[in-house]
């Protein structure tokens, strides 16, 4: 399942087997997208699917196996299905014939560890109403709204829809703006985009598309360039109130951009709305403290063809040496697969810059790491360090 390949809310749908959590997703959705059985445990591994909910907007939906799974096979999918927590913005809880114990407790335990908002829903209340004695056990351990509700007489789906977009966090479906703040509007944005080998043929990389989208947003006048010709833009005497640049291409940038002019980069912008920016500025120099013998755990949250070029596999670990002078080993995960369990053994975590994850993941993703003590930094912000120009670099964000 590739989780990181979409940046829609994601809902996660948990409950044990049998309870009915492809029934109700695929009545929310109204289409048959997930295998019904009578038989327990018919959903294996965690399931996609892409909804629209008046509100919210796109979403995903994703249904899981069950919490109660048995085996050595059923372990594993427990296994998954709580890994999945780590990745969605809100939850389900699907409960049925008043079956509310440990397995559910366990899973309310994980939402908020995770700080996962979540309701619960009832369901097959056709055979079996909410008892009070029900009720009376889930006010005993949560704040969360309840509901009865059965597929089959869904006379209520408007509430559950609505207490759905009162649990999911707003930030999961209302992005916040890249530059808001620190652009106005008419102001004169330069974007500095090199083509390399990594770029992809006839069209520019998400980052930069983002941006670009999220400057003409804020009634900016976007400009760009490779950085081959910004010698010659800097000629033509337009001053702009802001220059983005590849990280990449940092060192050659900022000795042609005047000081006056406000310089940052792409990876760096994302820091404010993917991930923990107050980390990564304070584990930033922590690359300074490096030794002989250091692992240093580099996260890509999409999978891509590695070539020459790989900033996160190639250019960022020879930069890092070359800086420090050490013999560091350097660990890849990619996609937003399993963090290593030893993650304390780490000197340093290095995020890229998130495009492709949604900012709960990244952030759930970073957590592990926060709470070992561990120290986080991101591409944008290693490599400004690395060049000198790491306070030049965030000055438009530390306001």
């Amino acid at each position: 399942m590739s989780k990181g390949k979409d940046i829609k809310p994601h809902i996660g749908i948990f409950g044990r087997r049998n309870n009915g959590k492809s029934s109700f997703i695929n009545f929310l959705v109204g289409q048959d997208i997930a295998i019904v059985s009578d038989h327990a445990g018919t959903t294996t591994d965690p399931v996609k699917k892409s909804v629209e909910i008046f509100g919210i907007g796109p979403a995903i939906l994703v249904d899981t196996a069950g919490i109660d799974d048995s085996g050595d096979l059923g372990e594993k999918r427990i296994a998954k299905t709580l890994e999945m927590i780590k990745n969605v913005d809100c939850a389900i809880i699907l409960i049925a014939n008043n079956q509310f114990g440990d397995y559910e407790l366990d899973l309310i335990e994980i939402l908020k560890y995770n700080e996962v908002p979540y309701l619960i829903v009832h369901n097959k209340s056709d055979i079996a109403r909410l008892s009070k004695e029900t009720i009376a056990k889930i006010q005993q351990v949560s704040a969360a709204e309840f509901f009865d509700f059965s597929v089959k007489n869904p006379i209520n789906k408007d509430v559950i829809i609505e207490a759905l977009k009162r649990t999911i966090p707003k930030t999961a479906y209302q992005n916040p703006s890249l530059f808001g703040g620190i652009v106005k509007p008419k102001d004169i944005v330069l974007l500095i985009t090199p083509i390399d080998s990594e770029a992809p043929d006839g069209r520019m990389i998400l980052p930069q598309v983002m941006a670009w989208r999220d400057l003409l947003d804020n009634d900016c006048i976007c400009m760009s360039v490779k950085e081959t010709e910004l010698e010659d833009f800097m000629k033509l005497g337009i001053k702009p109130a802001l220059v983005v640049t590849d990280s990449q291409a940092f060192e050659f940038v900022s000795k042609l951009i005047p000081q006056e002019i406000p310089l940052t980069g792409f990876s760096i912008v994302f820091s404010r709305v993917k991930g923990n920016s107050e980390k990564y500025l304070e584990g930033t120099p922590h690359i300074s403290n490096l030794k002989d013998g250091d692992n240093v755990l580099m996260l890509e949250s999409c999978t891509h063809q590695v070539s020459c070029e790989d900033i996160g596999r190639q250019k960022l670990p020879n930069w890092i040496k070359k800086f420090t002078g050490k013999e560091i080993s350097f660990d890849i995960v990619s996609g937003l697969s399993n963090l290593p369990a030893n993650i304390s053994e780490y000197s340093l975590v290095i995020q890229c810059g998130g495009c492709m994850a949604t900012q709960k993941q990244i952030i759930n993703r970073l957590k592990t790491a926060i709470n070992e003590g561990v120290p986080i930094t991101n591409y944008g912000m290693a490599i400004a360090y690395m060049y000198g120009i790491f306070e030049r670099a965030t000055a438009p964000f530390r306001k």
